[in-house]
């Protein structure tokens, strides 16, 4: 009897304290993190955007719920939590719903009218591949406006996409960044890739340095890849703009390569010489690398023309990046046809590197012949860890503190008309909009773009790492076994020895 009282004062106890938890966790979130991105860690940013919203913002989310392979499921339980921690900090202003279209005609009717287009999917049922459709996007809603999120992809920067939308529903006034025209640069039809993340934050506007625009308006101006020259006039503006306080992007071309007669031509328009006054020198130069982008070229093998990939040593792959906020969770970028960039400037300024080639890397005079089939050999790889993307602060004209972000390639986040050379890449479109970011946007936001893995390819790796990683899959796991198997011998074995001691039964 009494062992049946206590049971039934243990039971008590332990549904009391289950309540008392479940109470608590209503009024606290916690969570243990242990990703390398802190990818479930809410950034400051996003908490003082939360905390910041005076009107209620209503989150509907479209997600297939049932049917799918675990990775689709992951993301919308990934998904469904970064919500919940989002209303947690939010002061009750964030309410969200999740719906599953599949199940009814008029939700997946609503879905698609709101922007959310299903996605087909490969599903494997009764060892038979099918096609399924499924919904994986939300509609965040703040009074009468309205922001999208089609698709919500695996690994995708959650925390950013809801973040930024939820900003650019609650945001006034946008400061105004100004993509510099007139000399053959690119424009923002070029840039529409980046175009879409900087409209979130930013006004964009296209203007000439032609005396009639305020550029002290603009929070940031961008140079991207202009072909033609500057007149002195133009370089004075920018002087000026530089002596109020102004934050300058620039992506040069210094050369330019022509794939279709395989020649590497020099670029002049008077910007390299104003750059070189302030100790920034973009050489006339093309950087090699044994990090590099693949080309496709057409080889006899007998009676047949075949199509080979080879290695284009003259696009290089830079994933040598220095801690800072522009190229923090990045992991690789390409560059088609870029020059190394050196510093004699005053010391008083902060100069510094922030991309990088790879240890195995070199130059080539301009102007080249751009020789596909030519044999290199170590000696052409000589350099290591050449200055691709560089940041320039402090009082670099004037007296009033001012910004300079110089890469030496215009045409890494291109991705408009005549840009057929580049697979465009995620994290080229990030270093172009995290340096417009870093310039002039202080809310922190610059975080989150790049929070979550892009590409990790085991083609880096040292082979001896690859060899390592190999034998620790195969042997751990047998190891581990043996390990366990032999504790347990050695558990049954003293068992066995203390029941055969004298005195035990």
């Amino acid at each position: 009897m009494k062992n049946i009282k206590s049971f039934g004062t243990y039971l008590l106890i332990v549904l009391a304290i289950l309540v008392i938890v479940n109470v608590l966790s209503d009024k606290f979130f916690a969570r243990f993190d242990l990703t390398q991105d802190n990818r479930y860690t809410l950034s400051k940013a996003t908490k003082d955007i939360l905390k910041s919203i005076d009107d209620p913002v209503t989150i509907k989310a479209y997600f297939t719920k049932e049917g799918l392979p675990p990775q689709y499921l992951k993301v919308r339980r990934d998904f469904k939590e970064m919500i919940v921690e989002f209303s947690n900090y939010s002061n009750g202003n964030l309410v969200f719903d999740f719906i599953d279209p599949s199940k009814d005609a008029k939700l997946e009717q609503e879905a698609m009218q709101a922007g959310i287009q299903p996605v087909i999917i490969s599903v494997r049922e009764k060892d038979q591949m099918k096609q399924q459709k499924a919904y994986m996007g939300a509609v965040i809603s703040l009074g009468d406006e309205t922001e999208v999120i089609p698709f919500m992809k695996e690994g995708g920067a959650m925390e950013y996409a809801l973040a930024t939308s939820i900003k650019k529903l609650s945001v006034l006034d946008k400061p105004k960044v100004g993509l510099v025209q007139g000399q053959g640069e690119a424009t923002t039809a070029d840039l529409d890739q980046a175009m879409q993340s900087l409209n979130v934050l930013y006004d964009v506007n296209e203007l000439n340095l032609d005396g009639s625009t305020n550029l002290s308006e603009y929070a940031a101006l961008a140079i991207v890849a202009p072909k033609d020259s500057f007149t002195y006039q133009q370089l004075s503006q920018l002087d000026n703009y530089l002596s109020n306080g102004g934050k300058l992007y620039i992506g040069i071309n210094r050369v330019d390569g022509d794939l279709t007669n395989a020649q590497g031509t020099e670029v002049t328009t008077g910007l390299e010489t104003w750059l070189s006054q302030k100790g920034l020198t973009v050489e006339n130069n093309f950087v090699i690398d044994t990090k590099c982008a693949n080309v496709t070229v057409r080889q006899k093998q007998g009676f047949f023309m075949m199509n080979r990939q080879v290695p284009f040593y003259y696009i290089p792959i830079s994933n040598t990046f220095e801690d800072h906020p522009i190229t923090k969770g990045l992991e690789m970028v390409l560059f088609p046809f870029v020059s190394s960039i050196t510093y004699t400037g005053d010391t008083s300024l902060v100069y510094t590197p922030i991309v990088k080639s790879s240890e195995k890397s070199g130059t080539q005079p301009c102007p080249t012949y751009l020789d596909v089939s030519k044999k290199w050999t170590n000696s052409d790889f000589s350099l290591s860890h050449l200055t691709l993307g560089a940041v320039l602060s402090g009082n670099i004209v004037g007296n009033i503190p001012s910004k300079i972000v110089l890469i030496a390639d215009g045409d890494f986040a291109v991705n408009g008309q005549g840009q057929q050379a580049q697979q465009q890449q995620a994290d080229n479109i990030s270093l172009f909009v995290n340096s417009i970011d870093w310039l002039s946007d202080d809310t922190g936001l610059i975080e989150l773009r790049t929070k979550g893995v892009t590409s990790r390819p085991l083609d880096d790796l040292e082979d001896s790492t690859k060899t390592l990683l190999k034998w620790l899959n195969f042997i751990l796991p047998i190891l581990l076994i043996m390990i366990y198997g032999f504790i347990r011998f050695q558990r049954k074995r003293a068992i066995r020895i203390r029941r055969m001691e004298k005195g035990v039964l």
